[in-house]
């Protein structure tokens, strides 16, 4: 796999990143015989593979680096893409909420450049499946390089068609749902969606976050979430720690629900409105 985080020394073969001055790093595939060009000059493929991960090295200007794995949320910075993706902050906090994990089925629709879909596909593991719907063949193509590039396009079945006719798949463990006007699909994520399986749609702006919520209740989801992850870095100096000057501000509203089977039951009220499910102006008692 080029990707390859289990390997103490680096290997023909593996994805590895040197990160120079001011953080500026580079990802590439050792290949014997090769070169990697930079900015601070040109380092050879041959005198890098067989050092330990970690090792310092010199350009042949004597510009130092450090050769390293790259981790996931490198990877997905450095993608090439043709779409907006989705950052490491937003990526971890979904798959922690979602409860993505070995061995499970993953339905996503609007796959753009594949961060999330690289992310889920790591998650899910050997045994797992991501299926992942887009309907630009372009887009698709470069989310399958992409893919292909990290070693896990075996664990993603990427289909391209309009969502609006629905999924072939049913009972599937999470959904992630990235396009424009995502409460136009609700009813066919519900129908691809297991009993109590988890959805998270992303968003950019309140308008649409509030017309996803709607399409929830409508469509008999529950424990209905918003929310939106702000990353503010510290200069990491003992002496003079302060916040850094910029910060990974507003990138989306993440909207979290659960497929759930509602009862109509008077006595599930409180429970309903506590959980998303209804609203206030749905209860009887509401100011």
């Amino acid at each position: 796999m080029p990707w390859n985080l289990k390997s103490t020394h680096a290997q023909a073969g593996d994805l590895a990143q040197l990160v120079g001055l001011r953080h500026k790093h580079i990802i590439f595939t050792l290949t014997p015989g090769a070169e990697i060009h930079t900015h601070r000059g040109m380092l050879k493929h041959d005198d890098l593979i067989g050092l330990p991960w970690g090792s310092q090295v010199f350009s042949h200007q004597g510009s130092p680096f450090f050769l390293l794995q790259p981790a996931l949320g490198d990877l997905l910075i450095d993608l090439p893409r043709n779409t907006q993706i989705l950052y490491p902050k937003d990526i971890g906090y979904i798959l922690v909420t979602m409860g993505i994990g070995p061995g499970q089925r993953v339905l996503e629709a609007g796959t753009g450049s594949g961060s999330m879909t690289i992310a889920l596909a790591y998650a899910v593991g050997p045994e797992g499946r991501v299926i992942s719907y887009e309907a630009r063949p372009e887009i698709q193509n470069l989310a399958r390089k992409n893919l292909e590039r990290v070693g896990l396009q075996e664990r993603v079945e990427f289909k391209l068609r309009d969502i609006a006719a629905g999924f072939d798949e049913t009972n599937v463990d999470a959904f992630f749902l990235d396009v424009i006007n995502p409460y136009d699909y609700i009813a066919q994520v519900r129908e691809a969606l297991k009993p109590g399986g988890f959805f998270c749609g992303l968003v950019p702006t309140f308008n649409q976050a509030a017309r996803l919520l709607g399409a929830l209740r409508l469509n008999k989801f529950a424990f209905l979430e918003v929310c939106e992850i702000l990353l503010r870095y510290y200069k990491p100096e003992p002496t003079r720690l302060r916040p850094t000057d910029r910060m990974v501000a507003h990138t989306g509203f993440l909207v979290f629900a659960r497929r759930v089977e509602i009862s109509e039951d008077a006595r599930a009220r409180d429970l309903l409105k506590e959980t998303g499910a209804i609203g206030l102006e749905d209860t009887p008692d509401a100011d």
